[in-house]
């Protein structure tokens, strides 16, 4: 009996490490997987966007309602972008890169009007 446990604990114990062990793996290919070439020009243009709506916001060029909107559709935008590189292993494919591309031109061509 005591052998059977002892068995179960060493059992239990290696599961632990394999699991613990790949989740710190894991970890660092997230990190890796943000800073993906296609997935940083993306999320750049988006940050780009957010200080072009602030700051046409404050010179008084757009409302804040407008903003509003505008930060809306750019947090749409983002979160697709996290949905299609969940679905890539971490990246986005270029297909992918192209279309959220077109949706921030939708957005860019708003701000300032």
């Amino acid at each position: 009996m005591f052998a059977a446990i002892s068995k179960q604990t060493l059992i239990l114990s290696l599961s632990a490490l394999l699991i613990g062990a790949t989740g710190m793996a894991r970890a660092d290919e997230t990190q890796f997987d943000k800073e993906h070439p296609r997935r940083a020009e993306v999320n750049g243009r988006l940050a780009n966007q957010n200080a072009r709506i602030k700051n046409e916001v404050k010179s008084g060029q757009i409302t804040k309602t407008k903003a509003a909107k505008l930060h809306k559709e750019d947090r749409q935008i983002r979160g697709e972008e996290k949905v299609m590189a969940s679905h890539d292993g971490g990246h986005i494919t270029k297909a992918d890169q192209k279309s959220l591309n077109q949706q921030e031109n939708a957005v860019s061509k708003q701000i300032g009007k």
